[in-house]
């Protein structure tokens, strides 16, 4: 694996022809979490997948389709076009150097976006193929919250697993205090049509309960979680990669 803090020499000279993209974003987490999580997080996911690929790993873009959030200060969100517009001039400068295979990942649930912009991509550029790890999810999370003690989860974001989350990668920028609410589960049908502040107590869709854990608990639990989370998308990612590129490229 090699990154952008390597030399143009050494990337020359690896061989290297796959990309990792990454995406996070800069939202509110509530009142007491930071707000670089879903960067933090994407970033664990391109070194993952970097290292399983042996990709050049490109630093994470840190904003998002964050709309949802565009209410609570502080938070920065980007369009969909303008988003998808930076990526794909990524892709055409590094498909001009020779590199053939990409792979995107999202630090951030609300990337609506991505499904439709890897189609467009893969139409647009018949000879490069851009996937995304996603064939693993749901087996991913099931195996992940079991791991760490989290089962029967009902969190979206800002609960207990994202005070886990900051506690493993950012103690210093977390206060664990109380946060999140009981949201209705009917609120769900509203979500993608409003922003969060009309729909949650604190722009928090969980619920953290101060003394529930203890800081090491918390950590502990961050660590288990994501480390299981990511290894299980990471699985077979390289054989789906390598069998897509040769369909693709077939005669």
């Amino acid at each position: 694996m090699l990154s952008y803090k390597n030399t143009t020499t050494e990337v020359e000279n690896s061989g290297i022809d796959t990309v990792i993209l990454s995406v996070g974003a800069t939202e509110q987490f509530g009142p007491f979490l930071p707000m670089h999580l879903d960067t933090l997080i994407a970033d664990l996911y391109a070194e993952a997948y970097g290292r399983e690929l042996n990709a050049y790993v490109l630093p994470t873009i840190p904003f998002n389709t964050s709309e949802e959030h565009a209410n609570f200060k502080g938070t920065v969100t980007v369009s969909p076009n303008v988003l998808t517009a930076m990526l794909e001039e990524l892709i055409i400068n590094l498909v001009r150097q020779g590199f053939k295979k990409f792979v995107v990942c999202n630090g951030h649930g609300g990337a609506y976006w991505e499904g439709a912009f890897i189609k467009h991509i893969n139409y647009k550029y018949p000879q490069i193929i851009l996937i995304a790890p996603n064939h693993n999810n749901y087996n991913a999370w099931e195996e992940a919250t079991k791991k760490a003690g989290l089962e029967g989860l009902n969190e979206v974001h800002g609960g207990l697993l994202s005070v886990c989350t900051a506690m493993w990668l950012c103690p210093e920028h977390v206060k664990t205090r109380s946060m999140g609410s009981n949201i209705p589960l009917e609120n769900r049908f509203y979500a993608d049509y409003m922003g969060w502040d009309k729909l949650t107590e604190d722009g928090c869709w969980g619920k953290f309960e101060e003394g529930s854990y203890s800081d090491d608990e918390l950590r502990e639990k961050g660590k288990i979680f994501w480390e299981t989370f990511i290894n299980k998308r990471t699985e077979g990612l390289k054989q789906i990669l390598e069998e897509t590129y040769r369909r693709k490229m077939a005669q």
